[in-house]
């Protein structure tokens, strides 16, 4: 199975378009990241997790030919707004995409895309299958997924654990209860915000202690801030067997 990181950065504590920053001005690849999100494939299947703003222009990036479902972690923006743009796999596919969200999420997804599930199915729109969610393992085009919640601040946001990896993103806290889903992974995926303390999201210093905990063989850290600063900077401040994930990377596993 591969994972491919569609974007590794966040809406928060994005500067205005001309900011001057080491971040903005690198020519480093690795320091353009777009909005969170992964990408599964498997069997010539794709199961995308979070469609965030820059939905299209990460599929278009990566030259992804299907879509078979998404996964949506929460309702935050930054992971759900680029929903409208599975219409192009509709359109080519031939079929209705299945979304797999727990009813928070869904409730959310109604209110910001009425359109979507009103009544009257206007020609064109985009076109999906909802499916609920919870805590239960489920299965989404053939890949088996374990859902770990975590707390961002106050809410509650999913991860997935699929086979020997584990993807999380928007922590900052974890019940014990839900670490023990997580260990024995041997990838782990994490959200890294920035160095200083934050109240939703798990800092540089905090996402080191998190992996040192879980014990994985290797972990990546995604949902970074410009605030951390460039990809080649943070990489020396790293342990071995943790690095920065940057727009692009690929995991198999």
């Amino acid at each position: 199975m591969k994972l491919t990181f569609l974007g590794t950065g966040t809406s928060q504590g994005v500067p205005v378009i001309a900011c001057d920053c080491a971040v903005c001005t690198s020519d480093d690849a690795r320091d353009k990241r777009l909005r969170t999100s992964v990408m599964l494939s498997h069997e010539g299947r794709n199961v995308v997790i979070d469609s965030g703003p820059d939905f299209r222009y990460q599929m278009l990036r990566a030259k992804v030919k299907r879509l078979d479902a998404i996964l949506f972690t929460h309702e935050h923006k930054d992971h759900i707004a680029g929903l409208d743009d599975i219409r192009a796999f509709n359109y080519f596919q031939k079929q209705a995409i299945d979304v797999y969200a727990d009813p928070r999420v869904q409730d959310a997804l109604k209110r910001e895309f009425s359109y979507i599930f009103h009544d009257y199915k206007y020609p064109g729109i985009p076109e999906l299958n909802l499916h609920a969610i919870g805590l239960d393992p489920f299965e989404a085009a053939g890949i088996h997924f374990t859902p770990i919640e975590v707390m961002h601040y106050k809410l509650p946001v999913l991860g997935f654990r699929i086979g020997d990896l584990t993807y999380i993103t928007d922590a900052k806290t974890v019940t014990d209860k839900e670490k023990k889903k997580i260990k024995g992974s041997k990838i782990l995926i994490i959200n890294a915000l920035q160095f200083d303390s934050h109240i939703s999201h798990f800092t540089f210093d905090e996402a080191i202690d998190f992996a040192k905990e879980i014990g994985p063989e290797m972990t990546y850290f995604t949902h970074i801030s410009h605030r951390l600063g460039r990809h080649e900077n943070i990489t020396r401040q790293l342990p071995d067997n943790i690095r920065l994930a940057y727009d692009g990377l690929e995991l198999y596993f």
